[in-house]
């Protein structure tokens, strides 16, 4: 008896340091988001002194990733908002707005009054009333050191034609969260999924929320069947029948103590209403045929025409043992959800080099950098292997293969043998994550991303486009030299970093089994 009641007092003394530790924890994330909110409040301040409009022509935006890249409903104009930037040590996050003007291949950045406050991993929707409306829900914000986050549950939007921001205060919305989809559907937005995540924990979402546009509220809507488990850096795209699909996304589960396993969804569902019903949504689980592509996060969606999903790059990181791989992807898929088919993109190669393969000549490939990025040149994809040993001796593997974009494409009918003919390398985006892309008048841009080289992050400025009807080559409008990029080794002293200049950070919390999957979440 005296052992047991030694066992017992000593198990209720371990539940009470327990408890301790979780109270003492609470309170450190309580005050970790009041910092942020008091970082946050700082740079509003500072926006605040905006008084008036400026548009000022400027050269192309800074390298960033996890930023929002809309079409303007009326304009031959890209819209870009947001973002976020890493140099090695600190975090930089981003409320500035840029319009691409497509015509005259011109940069104009548009300083609004009374902006959206500092963020990334945010969802932008336009719709096409009162002259073009952009709507931004969520997102995240980050200390300096990126370690701390706060996650935004605010609802914005800007009037295109009077460039104006107006915050919509609706009560009954979704919780603060970031890396969740939403889309345009009739007369409201419709959100999915998601994370939150501070030091200490993180949740994965799969509730669906819609926001009326006209009577300017959130419901909560609660379809029947099975649904997707919860995730955040999903496909969401409306299909021609008044459907919502969803694809892919990554989420992440604690398996032990400082342990996280990452999962990279492949499945796929189909949200619409019941027949006759306007107030009943279910679930159904769809598989789709054809080649669709390999799990992976960190991809961009856009649509592109005849009301296909148009789906980009990404990075498949895998762990084994000691060893940790990161593949970066720059190949092209569309997703014909009339047929419920995949389609991996070809091109064609533009007419003159057609011209030279069928005279049996072939260019060699050009040289590049240690971090050049482009599969220019090359026949076949290239695979880029570099080893890192870290401090603890673990080897770090960095993989990319850097395809030549004879992989980004119209899809193609299955009696349709081209591989002859359509397979000329062309210089093309290299393969990255959390790009930003935009499809204007059956044209794909691409802007932006990051990739990886060992154990430095390269975050993107360059801006490529592609016709999506011809589909023959890619076209740099932007080209940009990863090896100019200010990189600084990380530093002990990470106390001292955190002052508020230049503190608009925001360090992506998303990666592959110890939560740092790059961009996973966007």
């Amino acid at each position: 008896m005296g052992k047991k009641g030694k066992k017992e007092k000593k198990g209720r003394g371990a539940e009470k340091t327990a408890a301790k530790m979780e109270k003492k924890v609470s309170k450190r994330s309580r005050k970790e988001e009041e910092d942020l909110e008091a970082l946050i409040a700082h740079f509003q301040t500072l926006d605040a002194k905006r008084t008036q409009i400026v548009e000022t022509p400027c050269p192309p935006p800074s390298p960033r990733l996890n930023a929002s890249l809309s079409v303007h409903p009326e304009k031959d104009e890209l819209i870009l908002f947001g973002g976020e930037y890493f140099n090695g040590q600190k975090t930089f996050l981003y409320n500035e707005l840029y319009v691409y003007n497509i015509r005259k291949d011109a940069w104009t950045k548009v300083d609004i009054p009374s902006p959206p406050p500092r963020r990334c991993a945010h969802q932008a929707v336009v719709v096409p009333q009162g002259g073009g409306q952009l709507w931004v829900f969520g997102g995240e914000f980050a200390s300096p050191s990126g370690e701390q986050f706060y996650h935004y549950k605010d609802l914005w939007v800007l009037h295109l034609a009077t460039k104006t921001w107006e915050q919509v205060k609706s009560t009954g919305g979704p919780s603060g969260r970031s890396g969740h989809r939403m889309v345009a559907w009739k007369r409201q937005l419709i959100l999915f999924g998601g994370f939150h995540e501070s030091t200490r924990d993180y949740i994965y979402y799969n509730d669906v929320y819609a926001f009326n546009l006209d009577t300017f509220t959130w419901s909560k809507l609660s379809p029947s069947g099975t649904g997707p488990t919860p995730r955040s850096g999903c496909q969401m795209s409306v299909t021609p029948q008044g459907g919502i699909v969803i694809y892919g996304g990554y989420s992440k589960q604690r398996v032990k103590k400082d342990v996280d396993k990452g999962t990279r969804h492949s499945d796929m569902f189909l949200l619409k209403l019941e027949d006759g019903r306007e107030d009943k949504w279910v679930w159904t689980r769809m598989n789709p045929s054809g080649v669709k592509p390999t799990p992976r996060s960190g991809f961009s969606v856009a649509m592109a025409p005849n009301h296909q999903t148009l789906f980009f790059g990404g990075v498949c990181d895998e762990e084994e043992e000691e060893s940790l791989a990161g593949e970066f992807f720059n190949d092209l898929y569309f997703y014909d959800a009339t047929r419920n088919r995949w389609f991996e993109g070809q091109l064609k190669g533009p007419k003159s080099e057609k011209k030279k393969r069928r005279r049996g000549r072939r260019e060699e490939p050009e040289g590049g950098s240690k971090l050049a990025c482009g599969g220019a040149g090359t026949q076949a994809p290239v695979e880029v292997v570099k080893e890192v040993v870290t401090e603890d001796g673990t080897v770090v593997t960095i993989k990319q293969v850097l395809s030549a974009p004879g992989s980004a494409g119209q899809p193609q009918s299955e009696d349709e043998d081209s591989l002859e003919e359509a397979g000329s390398p062309t210089p093309g985006p290299c393969p990255r994550s959390n790009a930003m892309l935009a499809v204007k008048h059956g044209v794909l841009y691409v802007y932006g991303g990051m990739f990886e080289a060992g154990d430095r992050q390269v975050t993107l400025s360059d801006l490529h486009c592609l016709d999506l009807h011809r589909m023959e080559a890619w076209k740099a409008l932007v080209e940009m030299d990863p090896e100019t990029q200010e990189w600084l080794e990380e530093t002990d002293s990470e106390e001292g970093s955190e002052e508020v200049e230049g503190a608009e950070g925001g360090d992506e919390d998303e990666d592959e089994d110890s939560g740092e999957e790059s961009g996973a979440e966007d």
